[in-house]
């Protein structure tokens, strides 16, 4: 029987210190500090001060296999996942072939299962080829031996309103979740950075918010008169965070996430020239910043995902407008969770379990992710030091590229292990 007690954590960070016993993949007994043993095969993890939290759920990462396995591979983002406390990620569908049919989302989840580390769940795309013009075979993917039960043509949005309703209605009869990428177009051809003062003294091509807030609008319409759910991917506009409201007040079923960095960042990076700060929706004002975590404090914004986007050094290591958008974010998530929302009073650490692990996995419909720390549940953890800190360096992390916005930064948080159905995947920083 595989065995681990956890001693002295703080469930949630509250209350008294406790032992956890995990067995055969469930919590199987929680008491007091000192009150459990552990047999002679038992690990035993030490975490007096620590915070113990239901394992993290990531809606949003790009794992870049197939394809691009110079960038990441399903092993190396499922290390970093592991690392950041997470146990399980969605794996989005711009892969090379795309995530477009059975075949491919197959292979992504069984390579998944084959790691390990994490439990990796395929997002399947909405489109053939995420080129928007025909919709791809949900229904096979869905029934598939991967179950696909996300689908999203990420990095593209599903811009001909005709598909995403049509998109919207298959979803509602196959019981699964779109999740569109909202950015119309026709309005961000050519831009570079977020629209204002400082893209405009840069010479940066502007990208308005209303791209963003217009697609997310529309679409909370399409899905009322639908009767589908809809999750909106990095959310990063105060407008956006209005319609949102509106379409929640109404009734609406709609989801959204935020990243990190758009909790943490803004475009005053732009100032730097530096393309690793170039992403998709790109870093935006302090207002809108400063509004994306009282939208994620209240409600409004249901969760953080990480938008994990490995690119190879010559895909950034270049100009602006050649740069390929997306930064690491497996690995610093947490940290810049704790940074922004749990030292600035806007969340404890019950709010942090709500949105890096409760609540994706209820968008998702994960049964067996974001439980209760409770005595038979499944036991996906994470343990966290919250007193420890520590400094970013790209070229450490277990991610195969290095583009983290966060390079040299003194961050809070650490998680100290990490366990799927029971099973030490992570431990101070290395896999096992």
């Amino acid at each position: 029987m595989n065995e681990v007690v956890i001693r002295g954590a703080l469930r949630y960070g509250e209350g008294d210190p406790v032992d956890v016993l995990v067995a055969d993949g469930v919590i199987a007994e929680i008491g007091e500090r000192g009150s459990l043993g552990a047999g002679d095969a038992a690990e035993v993890i030490e975490a007096d001060g620590m915070v113990l939290l239901p394992g993290f759920v990531d809606l949003h990462t790009h794992l870049r296999e197939p394809g691009r396995e110079d960038t990441e591979t399903i092993e190396s983002g499922s290390a970093a996942a592991a690392i950041g406390g997470y146990t399980a990620v969605f794996a989005m569908a711009n892969t090379d072939p795309v995530a477009d049919n059975a075949v491919v989302v197959e292979h992504v989840w069984r390579r998944g299962r084959e790691t390990g580390l994490v439990d990796v769940h395929p997002v399947g795309a909405v489109t053939v080829g995420l080129e928007g013009k025909r919709l791809a075979e949900m229904g096979t993917m869905a029934g598939s031996a991967a179950g696909v039960r996300v689908f999203s043509d990420d990095g593209h949005c599903v811009a001909d309103p005709l598909l995403m309703r049509r998109a919207l209605e298959y979803s509602t009869a196959l019981g699964v979740l779109v999740a569109q990428h909202a950015e119309e177009p026709r309005l961000t051809s050519g831009a570079q950075a977020h629209e204002g003062e400082r893209a405009a003294r840069l010479g940066y091509a502007g990208w308005p918010a209303s791209a963003e807030e217009s697609i997310v609008a529309r679409d909370c319409v399409l899905a009322r008169h639908a009767g589908a759910r809809l999750h909106v991917c990095h959310v990063s506009t105060t407008g956006t965070v209005d319609v949102l409201g509106w379409a929640k007040g109404l009734g609406i079923a709609v989801s959204a996430e935020v990243t990190p960095h758009h909790l943490l960042l803004t475009d005053e990076r732009l100032a730097s020239f530096d393309p690793v700060n170039k992403v998709n929706p790109p870093l935006r004002a302090e207002a809108d910043v400063e509004r994306m975590r009282v939208a994620l404090a209240e409600g409004v914004i249901d969760c953080v995902a990480t938008d994990h986007a490995p690119h190879a050094e010559q895909d950034k290591d270049c100009e602006w407008a050649a740069a390929r958008p997306g930064m690491l974010g497996l690995q610093t998530a947490l940290s810049i969770v704790v940074a922004t929302m749990v030292r600035t009073g806007l969340l404890d650490w019950r709010g942090v379990a709500r949105v890096m692990s409760e609540r994706p996995a209820e968008i998702a419909g994960l049964p067996d992710q974001g439980r209760p720390l409770e005595v038979g549940e499944p036991a996906n953890l994470a343990l966290v030091d919250p007193d420890a800190e520590w400094t970013v360096h790209g070229p450490e992390l277990a991610s195969i590229s290095a583009n983290t916005p966060y390079e040299g930064m003194r961050l809070p948080a650490v998680v100290s292990a990490t366990l799927l159905r029971g099973r030490i995947t992570a431990r101070e920083g290395k896999i096992g």
